[in-house]
This record gives C-alpha cells, sequence and structure tokens, in this order.
C-alpha cells in the first residue's frame, strides 16, 4: 500500500465513480433532502460519518470472523480450520450499519435537535442506505478501477468510506444550491419537486462523466 492507490481511491470515489451519479447507490436521500443546503450538509456529514465507521468494523467483522483465510475463530476454538461464514456478510454488515445508524440518531436527537427534526424521516433510512452498504461491499470484493481486484486493505478501506462519503456531500451540497435556484425559476407545475430533480440529477451525472477521462 502506497500513497498513490490511497489517491487514486479518492480520486475514484469522489468524482469518477461517485455512488449517487456513478452507481447511483443512496437515490432516496439524494432527492429527499436536497432541497435545503443546510439539510443536505447535514445529511451528507451523518452519511461520511457511518461510511467511515462501517467501513472500518465491517472489514474487521469479514476478515477476523466472516472469512475462513483469515478468521481468528480456528484459533480460539483450537480446530485446524476456521468456519466458513462469508454467507453471513450482507446481514451482519446490515446490522452494522444500523448499529451505527441507531448511535448517530441518538447524538443528533439529543445535542442537535434542529438538525434532528430538519432530516426527520430519511434519518432512520441510513440505516437501509445502499451506498453505506454498497462501500462496505466494495471494500471486501475489491476496487476495479485503479486495476485492484481484491479485497482492499484496512487503510484503503477507510480511505475509500471517507472518500466515498464526501463525494456522496459534494453531490448533495451541488443538488441542494440547484434546487434553492429552480425554486425561484419560472418551472411549469407539473415539473416541479421531483421530476425536475430527476432531470438535474441526469444531467449532473452527464456532467461527473467528463471526469472519467483522468488517468494518473
Amino acid at each position: 500500500m502506497d500513497a498513490k492507490s490511497l489517491f487514486l481511491i479518492t480520486i475514484y470515489s469522489v468524482l469518477i465513480y461517485n455512488f449517487i451519479l456513478s452507481r447511483f447507490l443512496g437515490l432516496c436521500p439524494f432527492f429527499g433532502v436536497s432541497q435545503k443546503t443546510s439539510s443536505a450538509i447535514g445529511m451528507g456529514l451523518a452519511v461520511t460519518f457511518v461510511m467511515v465507521l462501517a467501513s472500518a468494523m465491517t472489514w474487521i467483522l469479514y476478515t477476523y470472523l466472516l472469512d475462513p483465510a483469515t478468521s481468528i475463530v480456528g484459533l480460539l476454538t483450537a480446530s485446524k480450520e476456521a468456519p466458513d461464514l462469508t454467507f453471513l456478510r450482507t446481514i451482519s454488515f446490515i446490522l452494522v450499519i444500523a448499529f451505527l445508524v441507531q448511535l448517530i440518531e441518538m447524538f443528533l436527537q439529543k445535542k442537535v435537535p434542529t438538525l434532528y427534526r430538519a432530516l426527520g424521516i430519511f434519518l432512520p433510512l441510513l440505516a437501509v442506505n445502499c451506498a453505506i452498504l454498497g462501500v462496505a461491499v466494495l471494500n471486501i470484493e475489491g476496487f476495479s478501477a485503479v486495476g485492484i481486484y481484491t479485497k482492499l486493505s484496512f487503510i484503503q478501506s477507510i480511505t475509500q468510506g471517507a472518500a466515498g462519503g464526501l463525494g456522496f456531500l459534494l453531490v448533495l451540497i451541488l443538488m441542494s444550491g440547484l434546487r434553492e435556484k429552480m425554486e425561484l425559476a419560472a418551472i411549469p407545475e407539473s415539473m416541479k419537486g421531483i421530476p425536475v430533480a430527476c432531470i438535474t440529477g441526469g444531467l449532473m451525472a452527464l456532467a461527473f462523466m467528463g471526469f472519467t477521462g483522468l488517468s494518473f
């Protein structure tokens, strides 16, 4: 592992393979919380925080408990081979993410009640945010964009989680700024709300496709 690989993972996660605009993950909060910039920033920071913690915890869980090649279960039970528990990957990742989201929800409700009320139903929906689950799975399956197609290291996983969250935050802020401007525009009634937001999101995805030509 070197600094170049971490830099590449960051650039690809934020700009080229953005979870929202390229992988189409996390569209529910993308459209639901992007009406106001303040709510978008709060949601983006919450997603980033959960992504980083989820990347760290799920990597440790998979490496030392689920993957028979590196599991410590065999050592603890004095058996020759550790059981293959990789089939529990998805459900165990969801449980970890749900636990982290519950902690975030309790913290915001007590310390930042204004943001807690602004995020509303979308805060508990973080537990089923496919972008957060997606980054946990990608950490295990590998990051093919830079020629790596094996499980990332612990530091690389955290980097991808942080970069994915920052990309999520960036797109939410951009979208919220555009939607606030569109509130002042003469848009037909039939196009207001989600219809024009979908069109705007599609145009943003096309714009971000320009980054695919980046090479290092």
